[in-house]
C-alpha cells in the first residue's frame, strides 16, 4: 500500500515562510558554482588563468564561486560558463 501524501508541500512552506524566492536563488547559484568549478578542475584551470579567460579579476571570479553569494550579476555567471566552454540557460517558468 502507498503512503499517502499528507501535508503541504515545501515549497508551500518556504513560500509560508516567506523565503521560498531566496532558498531557489541560493540553490540555483550553489548550482552554477558546483558546475563552474568541475568544469574548471576537468580543465586544469588555476582561478588565475580562469579569471584571464573571463577578463576579471580573482576576487570576482572568487564571488561566481561563492555559492553563498547569490549576489553575482548575470553578465558575470554568463561569462564565466564561457570560459570554461558552457552556455547558461535561462527560462521563465
Amino acid at each position: 500500500m502507498a503512503a499517502e501524501h499528507i501535508g503541504s508541500s515545501f515549497d508551500d512552506f518556504l513560500s509560508e515562510e516567506g523565503i521560498l524566492e531566496e532558498v531557489e536563488a541560493v540553490a540555483v547559484k550553489r548550482v552554477i558554482a558546483w558546475q563552474i568549478q568541475q568544469e574548471m578542475q576537468q580543465q586544469h584551470l588555476s582561478k588565475k588563468m580562469m579569471a584571464e579567460r573571463m577578463q576579471t579579476s580573482r576576487t570576482q571570479l572568487e564571488r561566481l564561486l561563492d555559492p553563498l553569494n547569490d549576489k553575482v550579476q548575470l553578465d558575470t555567471i554568463i561569462r564565466g560558463a564561457k570560459a570554461v566552454g558552457r552556455k547558461i540557460k535561462l527560462e521563465l517558468a
